[in-house]
């Protein structure tokens, strides 16, 4: 293939993706210095298009970057008032009482909220500012100096067919040149993992751990709506099968916010996390919520679980990682937004220190110890060890062994613990499906729980059908040879979209492995689970993906 050639803009600062870490950093630069230029580069069809989360939002972020955000009208109009916390068994639940966990457990004075709602909102503020934001632009590829620096960032590439060469409406894309180029992709985004692997960043750091997270949005009825509760649970239906839980967030409007986590440090490939997500809205205390309601959402995206000992180092020569990039989730809290926007904004004021000093291009030190010194630090250091713990202990150890921890420094900011590995990747973890036995799942109902596809059409998800697979196979033959025979290939299953499938023919010889890419939700499970490591999820052209209205 001919060379291609790129028309190229330069920024002070090129920012990828518009989600809260992102926007937080592209509003602190123009709040520092109005005549910078920075450009954030988004996706999804439009901001807040493929942004999932909970969400149960920590103001502080918000608190330090917009000090007035009520004022302006920020959608975060539901604060918590009342917090629940149940360990179910398969007909019943056990209220934990609030009184025994640290303070960081409580959820008052947080708010219920669409992160996708909010990021549109601070999308705003940005472009009154002098932001430029452009949706519908994908990152298809790192532009290097030739000193090796990361220098910018190709967008916008459409227009290439199934085998990779452009098509007839090819466009070629720009290159985007910064100062500083910032990599707000969210969870185990494309970029992201090439810099780390490029430069190390991950030498010194414990392994990274994930979680997969599905949620969908239901419409209640009235007698059945408590706004401003919020509900956490652990339990059935994973029991001893995998770490998790399922979360009930009652907002305005008579709508709740539900979800489920399920830990992708899974041993058993026969686990089908969607399924045990379908089968925890069946649980007595669940289904009386749902009950003559009606599901108006779905989606799912992996949660970076790794915590504090999993951060890799944040800088590299030209840029940074942002949020959850950086990988900044709180596991026991359930968030990660308070501490991307903190992230943001850690990162854009180095920034902007360093270009008032002439900088460019190298690695903005002073970012990498505000996150290690700093509000980030002391919010995921007291909760190093809860992750580790659960996965080493399962649930009940990791309650009254990682609360004490949690307790000692919340009270003295010293871990009796220490720090905690986490040990094998999630990919690791998976174990031959010869030594687990196979888990059977009740059929959906189609009222309260759904298959996977019809499911997937409540995400919005579109893809062109004539663009190269965004799912790449580093060894075609793995899925059949090896994934089949020794795990089952846990692919049909670990996927919360249906992606993946093995097909036969009629009398179940000459097995095949499909890869449906259009109805990729972008959660990034297979990159991260796929025992062989032989998936790469790479971004597909800018606009396609899910179309999440308020999640």
């Amino acid at each position: 293939m001919a060379e291609i050639t790129r028309e190229s803009m330069e920024y002070d600062v090129v920012i990828v993706g518009a989600g809260p870490a992102g926007l937080s950093a592209a509003i602190r630069i123009k709040q520092l210095d109005a005549d910078l230029s920075v450009v954030v580069l988004e996706k999804g069809s439009e901001v807040g298009a493929h942004i999932l989360s909970g969400a149960v939002l920590d103001p502080v972020g918000l608190d330090a970057l917009i000090p007035d955000w009520k004022e302006r009208g920020a959608p975060i109009n539901v604060p918590v008032r009342e917090d629940r916390f149940l360990i179910l068994g398969e007909g019943g639940s056990m209220r934990i009482p609030n009184w025994p966990m640290p303070p960081l457990m409580n959820n008052h004075g947080k708010y219920i909220v669409s992160m996708a709602n909010v990021c549109r909102w601070m999308a705003e503020q940005a472009e009154a500012m002098g932001v430029e934001i452009f949706p519908g632009m994908a990152c298809s590829e790192l532009v290097y100096g030739e000193d090796g620096r990361v220098k910018g960032v190709v967008a916008g590439e459409f227009g290439l067919q199934k085998d990779g060469t452009p098509g007839p409406a090819y466009e070629p894309g720009m290159e985007l040149h910064g100062k500083y180029v910032f990599l707000s992709e969210g969870v185990r985004g494309s970029l992201a993992k090439e810099v780390i692997a490029k430069f190390d960043l991950g030498r010194g750091h414990d392994v990274q751990k994930f979680g997969l997270g599905m949620k969908e949005i239901w419409d209640i009825k009235p007698e059945n709506h408590r706004e401003g509760r919020v509900i956490h649970t652990m339990g059935w239906p994973l029991g001893g099968n995998a770490g998790g839980g399922g979360f009930i967030y009652h907002l305005d409007n008579n709508q709740v916010f539900i979800g489920f986590v399920v830990h992708l440090n899974y041993a058993n490939p026969h686990l089908y996390p969607y399924m045990e997500f379908q089968r925890f809205k069946h649980h007595p205390d669940v289904a009386k919520i749902l009950e003559g309601g009606k599901r108006v959402a779905y989606g799912a995206r992996a949660i970076s679980e790794g915590g504090w000992q999993s951060i890799p180092k944040v800088v590299f020569p030209g840029g940074a990682l942002l949020g959850c990039s950086a990988g900044l989730v709180n596991v026991p809290r359930i968030k990660g937004n308070h501490n991307a926007m903190l992230s943001g904004k850690a990162a854009a004021e180095a920034a902007v220190a360093a270009i008032h000093a002439g900088r460019a291009g190298d690695e903005l030190a002073e970012y990498e110890t505000d996150l290690r010194t700093g509000p980030v630090a002391k919010d995921l250091k007291r909760v190093r060890n809860v992750k580790p713990l659960w996965s080493k202990l399962g649930m009940f150890p990791s309650l009254i062994l990682g609360g004490f921890d949690m307790w000692v420094a919340n009270l003295t900011g010293w871990n009796p613990l220490g720090t905690l590995k986490h040990g094998k990747t999630d990919a690791e973890a998976t174990e031959p499906a010869d030594q687990h036995e196979v888990i059977a799942y009740p059929k959906p109902d189609g009222v309260i729980s759904f298959d996977r596809l019809t499911n997937v059409a409540f995400s919005n998800t579109h893809h062109e059908e004539d663009e190269p697979c965004h799912l790449v196979l580093a060894d075609p033959d793995i899925p059949i040879k090896v994934n089949l025979p020794k795990y089952a290939e846990p692919a049909q299953r670990y996927c919360p979209a249906g992606v993946y499938e093995v097909v036969r023919d009629e009398d179940g010889s000459n097995p095949r492995f499909v890869i449906n890419s259009q109805n990729c939700v972008h959660c990034k499970t297979c990159d991260i689970k796929d025992p062989c490591q032989n998936i790469t999820w790479k971004t597909p052209q800018g606009g396609d993906g899910p179309n999440y209205p308020n999640m």
